[in-house]
């Protein structure tokens, strides 16, 4: 990256760190880039995002939406994903386990607990090994697009399997170089893992623009997908004692409903919301409308 372009991006960096209240959190020897929403006085409700994608997925305007509940809304990135620590592709020095304990140490260091956790894809996966290895730092859960894991569940569609076969296999094969090859792959990501429900390109590029902007390492990311999983067993989703809401798409490709069937009937007293064209995505506009509400309802149910 030549100076004028590093300074271009130091100055979008400092730029979105003003506006979006985002600021730098040490915890558990790394630090985590986190954005807030809302009162400070209010409930905690923890954002964690999927693998390889940085918090700006989740939609200023829906976290404002869930701040305007009463909620102290937190996103952020997780390790080797936006500005927080970051590693060159291939060499991860973590696993699962130690993104499950910087969340525990984000709730803890922000005076959280307990706190509302909503985790997306391998964030859910994540928020499920959080509510297992440390219960006392949940208020609730809430778990979207995610997975128990099992040989018994459907598998990806083959479509979205025939996709990843054209790109050599693994999500980790592709390249960012620049802020247009950065937005056509979050374009054709985001029609690939999404559901019916229209894709509105402006959208994606204004996320995919600011994700850019503020990226330590665009290609770090690919790093999740080669790390050990957290550790917990599926028989162990019995264990869950916080209250759980469990949000799946319809139209998943990845994580087919049973998936989050399978989710809501193994965790005690886990309630399902069954959400009409939604694919493997961070909600997207056209659900806020129930999803927004329920999880506020979750939340308020929960004390």
């Amino acid at each position: 990256m030549n100076s004028v372009n590093m300074r271009h991006h130091e100055g979008m960096r400092e730029q979105l760190h003003e506006h979006h209240g985002e600021r730098m959190l040490s915890v558990n020897g790394v630090d985590l880039c986190i954005a807030e929403f809302g009162e400070e006085g209010g409930q905690g409700l923890v954002l964690v995002p999927g693998a390889s994608s940085a918090s700006d997925w989740w939609d200023d305007a829906f976290c404002e939406a869930l701040a305007a509940g009463g909620l102290r809304v937190v996103r952020y990135d997780l390790r080797d994903t936006g500005r927080s620590t970051t590693r060159p592709l291939g060499r991860a020095d973590y696993t699962g386990d130690d993104l499950v304990e910087d969340l525990a140490a984000l709730i803890r260091a922000l005076d959280l607990v307990p706190a509302h956790v909503v985790g997306l894809s391998l964030g859910g996966g994540l928020a499920q090994q959080l509510a297992i290895a440390h219960p006392e730092t949940l208020a609730s859960l809430t778990l979207l697009s995610t997975s128990p894991g099992g040989d018994d569940l459907p598998p990806m569609s083959p479509e979205l399997a025939a996709s990843f076969d054209e790109a050599s296999g693994s999500p980790a094969d592709s390249t960012r170089s620049d802020r247009e090859a950065h937005f056509r792959e979050a374009l054709a990501d985001e029609r690939r893992f999404g559901g019916t429900i229209p894709v509105d390109e402006q959208r994606i590029r204004r996320i995919a623009d600011r994700v850019f902007d503020r990226s330590i390492d665009l290609e770090a990311g690919a790093n999740h997908w080669g790390i050990p999983s957290a550790s917990g067993t599926r028989a162990q989703l019995a264990d869950i004692a916080v209250p759980t809401l469990v949000v799946h798409g319809t139209a998943d490709p990845l994580f087919p409903l049973a998936h989050g069937e399978a989710l809501a009937r193994e965790i005690p007293d886990a309630r399902l919301l069954a959400v009409p064209g939604l694919g493997h995505q961070f909600p997207p506009p056209e659900t806020w409308d129930l999803i927004v509400p329920a999880l506020l309802e979750h939340v308020r149910s929960a004390g």
